[in-house]
């Protein structure tokens, strides 16, 4: 039994491993020079691998997603995965927020202990080899230093990612080849991405790479407590990723969408008047603002920028206003970060087009799994944990399907 992984990121390594421990032949191809690019960036800044919340819970961050994820997840859930993680000598553990992080807290010692798993397991790599399709007599097609070469195999893996840091391997490029199959598509969009908006020039240079910590950020029915940072551009930061798919989907729906910020989201209308109804004296409203409601400097910028938006100065504001203010500050976001530095993305290949088994109708023996399938989610670790357990459903959906097939 031959198999060709395509992609050498969590969700095809996972299916090797699967395929390679059910007796399979595999070989992982990538179009970069070494495996897991994207993984180890994604541990730059502290692996998250996963959350310890209630499944129920977890299941329900992959929205309408999570009906064609759920069996994949629940058989390789987050426990599976911690599991996971300590037999290759990498321990977890879980932080103050839920996410749960290796001891390490690197993507790098992880990595390398699972590659040498594979390769104790017989699993081989072939890097710079980009996938272009098939051949007239079914060979997977790749394109190399040496020209194209065509592998035949009898089962494929597809997991090649979604089309965010192109340059660490994920670019789409696979979506013309499966669409030309008639393979059903969506459209790759932006997920867990920021988003711009037309700052004053004064706001932008006193105010960029500033954080809003502990803010409640509301668009229509959907509110998220956390922090975000305001960029040059605009705005970005996990409460805004948490939100991305709302804001998203308005400004593509109507050109932009109205971002409500709430500086002090455990301190209500009234107590915040009483507060703002002393005497101000001498000080200046920044101060007075700071010390009788405790909002940072860049809470204060953003109410300035809203009562410029108004019509009005700041300073003519009523207690009562500045109360009301302090948790509406209405933020206007008129487009949407680059798909290429978008954390992940949304879209990919239809759920539709695939069975139970995470086989594509249209393609028997190949498989797909991870961000190339039509899903998103929220950071906090539930991208990587559907991209682990999607490999693994692919990998024994393929050791099945070949099962069935052996003489």
């Amino acid at each position: 039994m031959i198999v060709a992984v395509i992609g050498a990121g969590p969700a095809g390594l996972m299916a090797a491993e699967v395929l390679a421990q059910g007796g399979a032949a595999v070989t992982v191809y990538d179009a970069m020079p070494s495996a897991g690019r994207k993984f180890l960036m994604a541990g730059r800044g502290g692996l998250n691998l996963t959350h310890s919340e209630p499944l129920p819970d977890f299941l329900a961050r992959y929205r309408e997603a999570m009906p064609h994820l759920k069996s994949a997840v629940e058989v390789f859930p987050p426990d599976a995965l911690r599991d996971w993680c300590e037999a290759l000598g990498q321990p977890t553990f879980v932080g103050t927020s839920g996410r749960v992080f290796p001891k390490a807290f690197k993507a790098s010692p992880l990595l390398r202990a699972w590659l040498r798993r594979l390769d104790a397991a017989g699993v081989a790599f072939a890097f710079r080899h980009r996938w272009t399709g098939w051949d007239a007599q079914g060979g997977v097609l790749f394109e190399t230093s040496d020209g194209l070469r065509a592998v035949n195999a009898d089962a494929t893996v597809l997991a090649l990612g979604g089309a965010s840091w192109s340059r660490l391997g994920s670019d789409g490029a696979w979506a013309e080849l499966l669409a030309a199959k008639g393979v059903a598509v969506a459209p790759m969009r932006p997920a867990n991405s920021g988003f711009t908006v037309a700052w004053s020039n004064i706001f932008r240079d006193r105010f960029e790479g500033q954080p809003l910590k502990g803010v409640a950020l509301t668009i229509g029915p959907h509110t998220v407590r956390g922090e975000a940072v305001v960029t040059r551009a605009g705005i970005e930061g996990g409460a805004i990723y948490a939100l991305s798919a709302e804001l998203r989907e308005a400004v593509l729906g109507i050109g932009q969408a109205t971002l409500t910020i709430a500086l002090r989201p455990d301190l209500d209308a009234a107590a915040l008047t009483t507060r703002l109804s002393g005497t101000r004296g001498k000080q200046s409203l920044a101060n007075f603002l700071r010390k009788a409601a405790q909002v940072s400097p860049v809470g204060i910028g953003l109410m300035q920028e809203a009562a410029i938006a108004s019509g009005r100065p700041l300073t003519s504001f009523s207690p009562g206003e500045l109360a009301q203010l302090i948790n509406a500050i209405p933020v206007q976001v008129t487009g949407i970060a680059p798909i290429d530095r978008a954390i992940s993305t949304a879209g990919g290949i239809a759920f539709s087009e695939l069975d139970a088994h995470f086989m594509l109708h249209k393609s028997p023996g190949v498989f797909a799994a991870g961000e190339m399938l039509d899903w998103e989610a929220p950071t906090g670790g539930y991208l990587l944990q559907a991209s682990f357990a999607t490999g693994a459903a692919a990998g024994k959906g393929a050791l099945r399907w070949l099962s069935q097939r052996a003489p």
